[in-house]
């Protein structure tokens, strides 16, 4: 007889026989898993396993350990500039796509997905707030090879003293380390806005303040249709190019939607895909080539400068 048969037989053997005092009797047969455990019955092997598999997968879910002291450094060539897009040789056809104002549980978690399956790094602007309350996804991000950028901590548009600004870049760097392990020299302004204090802030703090040469268009509102924000990419799309989207800052489902879309249309115009970081050592690498920073400019200077950009 097994092990398993015969502490079964001798529990149903000493439930029976205190079974006639009563109440206790009872009260024991209601609570066997004690017996269980006297008698140290194991569960079947299919079932342990299972709900081994199932902590393991929680575990998982709720703990990915950062790499620690990861440098997302620009090269020092772009310390202290701000930067609209690369100016690479025409055949040099790469790309960076860039997402602002995560991380998001629902968007940012679907946008990871679909650059797994195409096997693309893009750069997330990350706003402090939203990774103190989503720290799993942006370790998740960084966990997936991503570069992060800071993307201050509220998503302020007005003018800020200097104390407000440092307090709003610092405290961001400080909690994306913390959670990611990730230092960035990456700084984009909420709404493009550089005269508000906080670009001058991240530039002497040797940040590369960075812009977009493009935007899919998903901050507007009303936000445009699934075809507008693929053809908005596509239609701008150059070498060096710098493209603007959001994985945060509200429903992002149309964002979502069009990624497969301009990464297929990019990678059949010849495009491959970088991160910011990358791009702009592709830049620093070529000679004779003009500097990409770019003066400041007020916000009516700049097509790319917002109002209504979330």
């Amino acid at each position: 007889m097994s092990n398993l048969k015969l502490s079964q037989l001798l529990k149903v053997v000493v439930i029976t026989l205190l079974a006639g005092v009563g109440s206790g009797g009872l009260s024991l047969l209601v609570g066997t898993t004690k017996l269980d455990h006297l008698f140290e019955i194991q569960k079947p092997k299919a079932e342990s396993a299972k709900t081994s598999l199932g902590r393991e997968m929680s575990a998982d879910a709720e703990s990915i350990t950062p790499a620690k002291d990861q440098m997302n450094e620009v090269p020092k060539p772009f310390q202290g500039t701000i930067i609209y897009q690369v100016k690479l040789k025409a055949n040099e056809k790469v790309i960076a796509l860039t997402f602002d104002d995560g991380p998001d549980p629902k968007n940012t978690v679907q946008i990871l997905e679909i650059l797994k399956k195409n096997n693309i790094k893009a750069t997330f602007f990350m706003l402090g707030q939203m990774v103190k309350s989503f720290p799993q996804v942006a370790k998740q991000v960084a966990a997936d090879g991503h570069v992060i950028g800071n993307h201050t901590w509220h998503h302020w548009y007005r003018h800020m003293d200097a104390a407000t600004a440092a307090n709003e870049i610092n405290h961001t760097a400080d909690i994306i380390y913390k959670t990611t392990g990730v230092k960035t020299t990456l700084f984009r302004p909420p709404g493009g806005f550089l005269n508000n204090g906080l670009a001058n802030y991240a530039k002497n703090q040797n940040y590369a303040v960075m812009m977009w040469s493009e935007e899919s268009g998903d901050a507007k509102r009303p936000s445009p249709q699934v075809p507008t924000l693929v053809k908005n990419v596509l239609n701008n799309a150059k070498p060096g190019a710098i493209v603007l989207m959001h994985d945060g800052g509200g429903n992002r489902s149309r964002t979502v939607q069009a990624l497969p879309q301009i990464i297929n249309a990019l990678k059949a115009q010849g495009y491959r895909f970088v991160t910011i970081i990358q791009l702009l050592e592709i830049q620093a690498q070529e000679k004779n080539l003009v500097t990409a920073a770019s003066p400041v400019v007020t916000n009516h200077e700049h097509p790319n400068h917002q109002l209504n950009h979330q």
